[in-house]
């Protein structure tokens, strides 16, 4: 049996990442209990998983094109498929080190699929239909994290123990990745003619290609704020961090709309963005519970509205191809988990150095959220003009 419907097809890679979300902030969630039962204390320790994880994801983004390459996007798929179901290390890892290697090779695992997203949603969706799968596929970290948030005490509950929650997650993962070999995927013919890119573009052509830097950048200060406020924000006592999320699917919602009626992509960017610098300001800095809910609020709509029409953008451009499209992406991650890392360093360090006063590190990331806000000034417009003229008139 093979599976050929577009639709099952796209259900199948939005539950592989929804379950890798899942597998990944329950394990999150679930650290101190794991810590505990590895009898690690250390905050180093815990730190250092962190920045193993950050790590895979720079280097999986970075090499995710070079792995499709290699072995096509439909078993690339299929490998970051399994190495997310390595999760199910993690709550019997027998020593810190399996621990370790268990995170990292997961996150890798995370970090390839996102890549391969776009390469399948390029090859199985028409171009009218592509802004609304981008969209779907966009919400699902957000929808396995919120389900996480607010319900991983009932898994647990029904499961028996945090541990068996994780089994459970990494286990249904293994099955979807094997429901995805099923998937018929035929690897785009080599195009010819002017109006296709060159065959072999490679890393070297995307490290030229000035979209790329520009596409990276306009996201890097956002990611970077996004990774800030779950490390250092409830450190700081701002604790609404499940109000961003909630909204954040809220929003990317209304974005899929939105963007299937309005067709210029840039608008909603660049406004969207000029909100996020202001709801961050307002988040960071208000002493007011309820004023700074209501920010969370309006930050998690707004960061994710535009969402659609970004990841849409690359898809729109002229001579645009599966290889193309896959470094793309690529290099659009590693770009932007390179520099929300070293900000992550940095806001740290501005606290330290200010002792525990996060002042001048709110500043820092407020004026870095201004990136998307910013770049939608330097970003291509590629949705269609003469629709949206047609329909203002």
């Amino acid at each position: 049996m093979k599976i050929t419907n577009k639709y099952v097809v796209e259900v199948i890679v939005f539950f592989s990442y929804v379950l890798f979300a899942m597998a990944w902030v329950g394990g999150t969630a679930s650290m101190q209990s794991i810590m505990q039962s590895l009898d690690v204390h250390s905050l180093a320790s815990a730190s250092f998983i962190s920045g193993a994880v950050t790590l895979a994801k720079i280097v999986g983004t970075f090499i995710a094109a070079w792995i499709a390459i290699k072995l096509g996007i439909k078993y690339a798929f299929f490998v970051s498929s399994l190495l997310i179901t390595i999760g199910i290390l993690t709550p019997y890892a027998p020593n810190y080190e399996l621990l370790l290697l268990s995170r990292f090779l997961m996150g890798l695992g995370g970090a390839f699929m996102v890549v391969y997203f776009n390469p399948i949603v390029l090859q199985f969706f028409k171009a009218e239909e592509r802004s609304t799968i981008n969209g779907i596929n966009a919400v699902a970290f957000n929808i396995g994290t919120a389900i996480i948030l607010w319900e991983m005490d009932t898994f647990n509950q029904l499961t028996g123990s945090w541990q068996n929650s994780l089994v459970l997650f990494s286990v249904i993962s293994l099955a979807v990745a094997f429901l995805w070999l099923l998937v018929k995927f035929e690897e785009p013919e080599k195009p010819t003619g002017d109006d296709v890119a060159p065959v072999d573009y490679s890393y070297r052509e995307g490290l030229k290609d000035r979209f790329n830097w520009l596409y990276g950048l306009a996201y890097s200060g956002i990611l970077a704020f996004y990774i800030c406020l779950f490390t250092f924000y409830p450190k700081a006592g701002i604790v609404q961090s499940k109000w961003v999320i909630g909204f954040g699917i809220v929003g990317t919602i209304f974005g899929i709309i939105y963007s299937k009626k309005i067709p210029l992509r840039l608008p909603v960017i660049r406004w969207s963005g000029l909100v996020v610098v202001i709801s961050t300001a307002i988040f960071s800095f208000s002493d007011l519970y309820w004023l700074q809910t209501f920010a969370a609020m309006v930050l998690g709509f707004f960061i994710f509205l535009p969402v659609t029409a970004l990841v849409s953008i690359p898809h729109e451009l002229p001579k645009m191809t599966s290889a193309r499209i896959t470094i793309v992406f690529s290099m659009f991650y590693s770009i932007s988990y390179i520099i929300s890392t070293f900000i992550l360093w940095v806001f740290g360090a501005l606290v330290d150095i200010n002792q525990g006063d996060y002042t001048w590190s709110f500043i820092l990331i407020i004026a870095l959220s201004s990136t998307l806000f910013i770049g939608s000034y330097f970003l291509p417009e590629t949705g269609n003009k003469n629709e949206a003229q047609a329909e203002g008139s």
